[in-house]
C-alpha cells in the first residue's frame, strides 16, 4: 500500500458493525493493481453528517451497510435503476459533488442462486425485511421464484415487502404447514459477530433438516451459527461471504472504472479469510 500522501484517494463504509472485510479486499486489491488509494470503514454517529463529509471531502465511493440502506436514500443526488428499484442503497459514488447510489446486493444474490442452480420452483422462507431483505426479494422474484413467504415480526415492513413482490407474509416462523421450505435465506442481523444473537440460530433445528438449501447473508463470522449447522445436517449452503465478495468486486468496478481478473478477485478472498 502507497505511503499515505495528498494525492490518495479514499473510499469508505458506513455500518453500525463495522468489519475488515471490505477494508482487506479493497486495500488488497488497490496494492495488487498499483493504485494510490485507500480504504476505510467507519461507524458513523450522524449519518447525514457522513454522507455530506462523503460529498465536501472529495470521497471516492462509500459502501453502506446495515442499518443505513434506505436511510440514505434522502440523503444522495441520484437514484440508479439498480438501487431505485428497491429502494434500497449499498453503495454510493462521488463525481465531483454529485453522489449516485447503487445496490451490488441484489447482483449478488442474482449470481449465487444462479451458480448454485437453485431450482425456481423451490418453496423459500426468507427471514428479514430491511434493505437487504429487499434485494434478495427482488432476486428472488426476478429469477422465477414464486412460492417465498417473508418472516417479518415488523406487520407493516413485512407485508410491505410481500406484497411487492407478490409473496406471503408471516409474523413468525411458527409450527406445522409452512414452518419449513426448501431454502431458508436469513436476513437478519441474528448470526452476526459483536451482537446481541451472535450465537442464536436464525432458524430452528427443523426448518434447517427439512431444507435443501440454506442461505445466510450475514457475512461476518463466514460461519455464522445457521451456516455451521447447516454444514453438520449436510445441507447446500449460501455464505454471506460469497454475497460479500460479490458486491465488494462490483463496488470496485464502480469506484475505480477496473475489473480485477478472476485470480486476482480470488487472491483478495484468500486475504480477507486470512486476518
Amino acid at each position: 500500500m502507497p505511503i499515505l500522501n495528498k494525492d490518495m484517494t479514499l473510499c469508505i463504509s458506513l455500518s453500525a458493525r463495522p468489519s475488515n472485510n471490505g477494508t482487506r479486499f479493497h486495500n488488497y486489491l488497490y496494492d495488487q493493481l498499483g493504485l494510490n488509494w485507500i480504504y476505510k470503514a467507519f461507524a458513523p454517529t450522524d449519518l447525514a453528517q457522513a454522507i455530506a463529509g462523503v460529498r465536501g471531502l472529495g470521497i471516492r465511493g462509500c459502501a453502506v451497510s446495515m442499518p443505513y440502506k434506505e436511510d440514505v436514500i434522502a440523503l444522495v443526488d441520484v437514484m440508479d435503476p439498480s438501487a431505485k428499484a428497491i429502494d434500497s442503497v449499498n453503495t454510493i459514488v462521488n463525481d465531483a459533488g454529485r453522489l449516485t447510489a447503487y445496490n451490488t446486493d441484489y447482483t449478488a444474490i442474482e449470481q449465487l442462486l444462479e451458480r448454485n442452480a437453485v431450482p425456481a420452483g423451490y418453496s423459500v422462507l426468507l427471514k428479514g425485511a430491511g434493505g437487504m431483505a429487499k434485494a434478495t426479494a427482488a432476486a428472488l422474484r426476478d429469477a422465477g421464484f414464486k412460492d417465498v413467504t417473508i418472516i417479518a415480526r415488523n406487520e407493516a415492513a413485512g407485508r410491505a415487502l410481500a406484497d411487492l413482490y407478490g409473496f406471503a407474509w408471516r409474523a413468525d416462523l411458527g409450527t406445522g404447514p409452512g414452518a419449513t421450505a426448501d431454502m431458508i435465506i436469513n436476513v437478519t442481523p441474528v448470526g452476526m459477530a459483536g451482537g446481541p444473537d451472535a450465537e442464536s440460530l436464525s432458524f430452528p433445528a427443523e426448518a434447517i433438516e427439512a431444507a435443501n438449501v440454506v442461505f445466510d447473508v450475514v457475512a461476518l463470522p463466514p460461519e455464522t451459527p445457521l451456516i455451521k449447522a447447516a454444514r453438520a445436517a449436510g445441507k447446500a449452503v449460501i455464505t454471506g461471504a460469497e454475497v460479500a465478495t460479490i458486491q465488494a468486486l462490483e463496488q470496485f468496478v464502480l469506484y475505480t472504472g477496473i475489473r480485477p481478473t478472476d485470480q486476482q478477485v480470488r487472491d483478495a478472498e484468500a486475504f480477507v479469510r486470512a486476518q
